[in-house]
């Protein structure tokens, strides 16, 4: 039923096409790559698109697309980590709110309130600043910004189900609570779990990307998107190539997430069906 109703979305089946493109792209970029990403050529210093070069090449004479194809890899790690670290932290902190409520609940979404009190980039930065410019420290960083979505995702779904007629029976014929959550509320609450999981990794990407904009994410030579924006940028009138074809990768990973997430969110929500 979710993947006939997947199948009617024609943005989700976009997404999806364009999720499924950079995975392959990012898992088979050393046999797709036509030139070595680190191999730089100072005669060739910004050249514009090409037969030799089909994106062109950087300001060191690098080739652009085997190093786009290179970093979709680092992309997709970096979003799936960081949304990894924010369900496997925040998902837990959620149930155990919800599921217990009273003083357990007010610690918890009390310390959620304050991480949310600061904006999200303005965390990472902070964090990536105080322990040192690093892919893994912004993938941390990202993260731990994710914590409070997941949690309170994970609080409400779990506050809901709690209150069914059939976790009452369980309650009253004593099953132990860990086997409730286990058996009964956990299960139920996969689904909008699984559709936030989809929309967070365009997030992480978009930020991950602003990280190393900025010089706060993976070092300059390695081939992230966010750092061939800000190598790119300043050559953005004499050879707009290097920063035109990053930033239209971002933007497709990015739209390939949301739309796909947006097709689950539909597909796995009764009430949106058509």
């Amino acid at each position: 039923m979710t993947l006939r109703r997947l199948s009617r979305s024609p943005g989700a089946i976009l997404g999806a096409t364009l999720v499924a493109m950079f995975i392959l792209i990012g898992i088979f970029a050393p046999v797709l790559a036509p030139y070595d990403f680190e191999a730089a050529d100072f005669v060739k210093v910004r050249q514009p698109p090409s037969a030799e070069h089909w994106l062109g090449t950087d300001e060191l004479g690098r080739d652009l697309l085997s190093r786009l194809l290179y970093g979709a890899r680092l992309s997709l790690v970096v979003g799936l980590i960081s949304v990894g670290i924010g369900v496997l932290i925040g998902a837990p902190l959620g149930l155990i709110s919800g599921y217990a409520g009273g003083r357990v609940d007010q610690v918890i979404m009390r310390l959620m309130d304050i991480l949310l009190a600061f904006p999200s980039i303005l965390l990472a930065i902070l964090m990536v600043a105080a322990f040192g410019p690093s892919l893994t420290n912004a993938m941390i960083a990202i993260g731990v910004v994710s914590i409070p979505v997941y949690a309170r995702l994970m609080r409400g779904s779990t506050l809901s189900i709690k209150e069914e007629l059939y976790i009452e029976a369980s309650r009253s014929v004593g099953t132990p609570s860990h086997h409730i959550l286990t058996r009964h509320v956990l299960p139920n609450t996969i689904a909008p779990i699984v559709v936030q999981s989809t929309l967070q990794i365009a997030v992480a990407i978009q930020a991950s990307a602003a990280l190393g904009f900025l010089g706060l994410g993976a070092p300059p030579d390695v081939p992230e998107w966010g750092n061939m924006l800000q190598k790119g940028r300043t050559y953005i009138l004499s050879a707009p190539h290097i920063v035109v074809f990053p930033g239209l990768a971002i933007m497709l990973v990015v739209l390939g997430f949301n739309l796909m997430g947006d097709g689950l969110r539909d597909a796995l929500d009764p009430r949106m069906a058509r």
